[in-house]
């Protein structure tokens, strides 16, 4: 019985937007940007990263620089490749610890 790959596993489920909004979600919950570029970095891995660069009409290189752990987008950007992705940014009400 061979086993799979976990990265590979990882990128197959990645590219359900319904799990990549969920593991993007979580990543966001930890509080770190760091941490949530590399959830972003993940999912764009999923769709392939040169072909998401491509479809937001993006550099590839600044879509690498952008997801490195320590990368900032702007809103735009992070717009148009969410938007590649089949996602979308919006915000909630924080849950109160009462």
């Amino acid at each position: 019985m061979a086993t799979v790959n976990y990265q590979e596993g990882l990128l197959k489920r990645l590219q359900d937007p319904e799990y990549a909004s969920e593991y993007l979600n979580e990543a966001l919950k930890e509080g770190s940007q760091e941490m949530f570029m590399l959830a972003l970095r993940d999912v764009a891995k999923a769709k392939g990263i040169s072909q998401a660069a491509k479809e937001a009409n993006l550099n590839r290189e600044t879509m690498y620089r952008m997801l490195s752990e320590k990368g900032n987008p702007n809103l735009s950007s992070l717009n148009k490749l969410l938007d590649t992705l089949g996602l979308t940014l919006t915000i909630g009400r924080k849950e109160s610890a009462a």
